[in-house]
């Protein structure tokens, strides 16, 4: 009865450590999104900063297989290439470390010192705990919210320590323990073993070294024991992470994978090595069967990472050559939108980042509309059959992604928080349909063209010449929009307005203008209907664009997200100086060029 109670007491203690550092990570996490992403991208120039890089990101968000998944979703998202991601996952290695330096504090010896006695984990949980309460229910700031979140994962994590810490005393007097351990103490492999499916199946390579810090209380662990379990637990780690990494991705990712496990490998091969020489050699004599406490086995894991990590730094694309001719190259073409081929689930650990990469995507998506709008309209000039299956290809890829988009922003939107986040998702939500519809256009443009092309039919050299001055202002007003999404900027929004009043003024013009052609047999009836057709759908692209800017615009405006038809009529209504401005230099622009057509 009492080994089950024991067993009880120690799972729950690491399931409390394990939840307290998934609460730790997500306070850490959250709202580190764009920073984490520039960091990680500037500061991986070469293989040392992106080794420096990855130590310093998992040391922050306290997982190594977070930092490299997060590492696979920034290569998909084309932010990294291989290189920079192998240099960062030789850094991960290292960063994890730092939550054994920081369980180490259950050894320190306050010697009756009364500031020393606050960072015992038996004192400092209970701080955090509370501190973390008092952040997360009366502050209200997400800054502060989030440090309450960071608190309280330490504060449960230590509390899940202390737990499994309780629970293993007994086994200090237990004669099958000492067996058992000194079983595996004289079987290096079998420790390695017993390290890496333990890892892989608690899943954490810190809750594994933490268990190890826990039994090292018991009195009973020597160096022997231990050196090799760390080492299994090394390799456990990086078969999860590989695991991951090979589902969804594209052939860099999985290289990446690749790496870690080639990587955390050799790297125990050649200490394992190193260490039976030592042993054997006679070095440090009294090192082998020494009692080990935390804080050894904190040392020995972070000097096994870093020194495999120093000497297979300079082999960095030897590694690289490895895992390329592990995962080989397909033939693929080449997309002209790599962007609009998905989004990676995998930036889901960071949902400040996955958000700050769909927003990115989305102005891609913005910008492929665009273009096709653009080659749609030339197919009036010239239809060219080449043009056609181009603008029928980007087509599929936007409705492939609007529909890819759409799923990824529900399915993130049960991990944002923060309001200004949600609102840029919305706002997201409601920008994909409207440029779909822009995108939709150019394949009805193509296809009028194209049905002109079989028919033999022409506009007018004046009606052609009116549909590229119109063309001009919707050129002009997708590129505003374009610009509006990419640098998330309400100076560029507010300037679209006026364009597309006084594209509603051309389209009203030219209408009036092609009913008198039509009146006096100027045009046929089957040119006219799609000279008629194109201005509803290039008037219908400058709305879409309109309500792209009213909703980049409200989130720094109330009046706008209550009621944006309300702002625009008290907006058409006002006498804003710049609003009219703006109006006015366009109508110079285009209307007059129009009107000034003979």
């Amino acid at each position: 009865m009492n080994t089950i109670l024991m067993i009880i007491q120690l799972l729950g203690g690491l399931a409390m450590f394990l939840y307290g550092m998934e609460i730790m990570s997500d306070g850490l996490k959250q709202g580190s999104g764009e920073a984490l992403k520039k960091f990680l991208s500037k500061l991986t120039q070469n293989a040392l900063l992106g080794v420096l890089t990855g130590t310093i990101v998992t040391a922050i968000i306290q997982s190594s297989t977070a930092t490299i998944v997060l590492t696979v979703g920034l290569i998909g998202a084309g932010i990294l290439n291989m290189r920079q991601a192998v240099s960062i996952v030789l850094g991960a290695n290292i960063g994890t470390t730092i939550t054994a330096q920081i369980i180490r504090l259950m050894d320190l010896e306050t010697g009756g010192n009364t500031i020393l006695v606050f960072f015992k984990p038996d004192t400092l949980a209970p701080i955090a705990l509370i501190l973390g309460i008092i952040f997360i229910m009366f502050l209200k700031t997400d800054r502060l919210k989030n440090g309450g979140l960071i608190a309280m994962g330490f504060g449960v994590l230590f509390t899940g320590l202390l737990s499994m810490t309780a629970a293993v005393e007994p086994l200090a007097e237990s004669e099958l323990f000492r067996n058992a351990l000194a079983t595996v103490a004289s079987r290096p492999l079998l420790g390695i073993i017993v390290g890496l499916v333990l890892t892989v199946i608690v899943q954490s390579s810190s809750a594994m070294v933490g268990i190890l810090q826990a039994l090292s209380s018991t009195g009973a662990m020597t160096f022997n024991l231990v050196y090799p379990v760390i080492m299994g637990i090394n390799l456990g780690t990086c078969v999860t992470t590989a695991m991951v990494c090979s589902i969804g991705t594209g052939k860099d990712a999985k290289r990446t994978g690749i790496v870690h496990i080639v990587f955390n490998t050799v790297g125990t091969v050649l200490f394992m090595i190193a260490m039976t020489l030592l042993k054997n050699g006679g070095v440090w004599p009294n090192l082998w069967e020494s009692i080990v406490d935390s804080g050894v086995i904190a040392n020995f894991q972070t000097l096994f990472n870093l020194i495999t990590a120093m000497v297979l730094l300079p082999f960095t694309g030897l590694l690289m050559s490895i895992a390329c001719k592990i995962i080989k190259d397909d033939p693929v073409k080449e997309s002209k939108y790599p962007e609009l081929d998905g989004l990676d689930e995998k930036l889901m650990i960071s949902p400040a980042l996955a958000l700050a990469e769909a927003a990115r995507h989305v102005a891609v998506m913005a910008r492929a509309a665009k273009e096709n709008m653009d080659l749609g309209m030339e197919q009036f000039k010239g239809y060219d059959p080449l043009r056609t299956l181009e603008i029928n290809e980007t087509e599929d890829q936007l409705d492939r992604f609007a529909d890819t988009a759409d799923n990824y922003l529900i399915e993130l939107s049960r991990s944002i928080d923060n309001p200004r986040d949600k609102h840029l998702l919305n706002t997201l939500m409601q920008c994909i349909p409207n440029i779909e519809r822009v995108g939709d256009y150019a394949t009805n443009f193509d296809e009028m063209a194209k049905k002109m092309s079989d028919e033999k039919l022409s506009f007018s050299e004046v009606a052609q010449q009116e549909l590229d001055i119109l063309s001009d202002a919707i050129q002009e007003i997708l590129r505003l929009t374009v610009d509006a999404l990419v640098y998330d900027s309400d100076a560029t929004a507010c300037r679209i307005e006026p364009l597309e009043e006084v594209i509603d003024d051309m389209v009203l013009l030219l209408k009036d203008r092609h009913t008198a052609r039509l009146c006096a047999g100027v045009c046929s009836i089957n040119t006219g209907l799609v000279f008629m057709e194109s201005l509803t759908y290039l008037e219908r692209a400058a709305d879409q664009c309109s309500s792209i800017a009213m909703l980049i615009m409200s989130k720094n405006n109330e009046a706008i997200l209550s009621n944006h038809h309300e702002y625009l009529r008290t907006l058409h209504e006002s006498d804003d100086q710049n609003y009219l401005a703006e109006q006015e230099n366009r109508r110079q622009q285009y209307l007059m060029a129009l009107e000034n057509l003979q």
